[in-house]
């Protein structure tokens, strides 16, 4: 990538707020996806075809020359070696907040300037992924291809090359997962992100993806309630909490994020908490579901 130039970064940084937010949107699937329409900018931003193509207009002025060309058979922008990052780091994080709309955070507050509202957030820190590793699994994706890469897990931490067909990103609320089929294995599984090591060949057309993925296509209803060791009066907090309708909550899950989301409302199934209040929240159709939380 070149190195930015401080005029175009000043030149964007000069627009307006909304429109620095399409910007960065045309920046970060630009460099991580390696395509963009006029469409699917109209689509996301709710605006007209004139705009959308004015906005990519500046945005490719403000880039170096020829970093960012048109297609006319596909009909769509695509960056060229040259292109580099303006508004944003070139970090991976930024692209995977970005699909995954940053939590319910941006979901209430993405369209509000925030200077005047205090928010403290207690955040994660980021498993970061080099680009080399990111941008070949999202094409791959896209393209349905086999990449070959290494893997490390804890069971096994010494680099391993791995063949993957990946399908589907995964925000756990934690970590990012890629869900893909694994040669080795002869079946589909979840990769951590953060796991993946060296660089990433393209192996070409793959026949496996998320329509021949059945366990993914399976979805199950998660039946939520208070703890029952918790008092009458405890177990109405809880209930207040979680919105829950006679003290129950349903949520319907991909079968196999089901433990995922287990996970992150700290419910533990198969070893509960000795202090209930501790656990709190319990799965009252635990039983219906073992298949999926083994």
């Amino acid at each position: 990538m070149s190195v930015e130039t401080s005029t175009s970064k000043v030149a964007l940084g000069s627009q307006r707020w909304e429109q620095l937010l399409r910007y960065r949107y045309i920046e970060l699937v630009l460099l991580w996806e390696g395509q963009l329409t006029t469409k699917r900018l109209c689509d996301t931003f709710s605006i007209g075809r004139q705009q959308a193509n004015k906005d990519l207009s500046n945005y490719r002025r403000a880039q170096q020359k020829n970093a960012l060309h048109y297609d006319p058979v596909d009909k769509h922008y695509v960056p060229s070696p040259d292109f580099s990052p303006k508004l944003t780091r070139g970090l991976a994080s930024e692209y995977l907040q970005l699909i995954a709309q940053d939590s319910d955070i941006q979901k209430m507050l993405g369209q509000l300037p925030l200077s005047d509202t205090k928010v403290e957030l207690v955040v994660a820190p980021h498993r970061e992924l080099p680009p080399q590793l990111l941008r070949p699994i999202i094409q791959a994706m896209r393209n349905q291809e086999r990449i070959e890469v290494d893997y490390v897990s804890l069971n096994n931490p010494d680099r391993e090359g791995r063949i993957i067909a990946p399908h589907t990103l995964v925000w756990t609320g934690y970590r990012w997962h890629v869900r893909a089929w694994c040669e080795k294995n002869r079946d589909f599984r979840d990769f951590v992100l953060s796991r993946f090591r060296g660089d990433a060949e393209s192996l070409g057309r793959s026949d496996q993806s998320a329509a021949t993925d059945y366990d993914w296509q399976q979805v199950v209803t998660l039946e939520i309630i208070p703890d029952p060791r918790l008092t009458s009066v405890q177990q109405e907090v809880v209930s207040h909490d979680y919105s829950m309708q006679n003290n129950a909550l349903s949520l319907t899950v991909r079968a196999k994020l089901a433990r995922y989301l287990l996970q992150l409302l700290n419910i533990k199934v198969f070893e509960i908490d000795e202090d209930p209040r501790a656990q709190q929240l319990v799965l009252h159709n635990a039983s219906d579901l073992e298949k999926w939380l083994g």
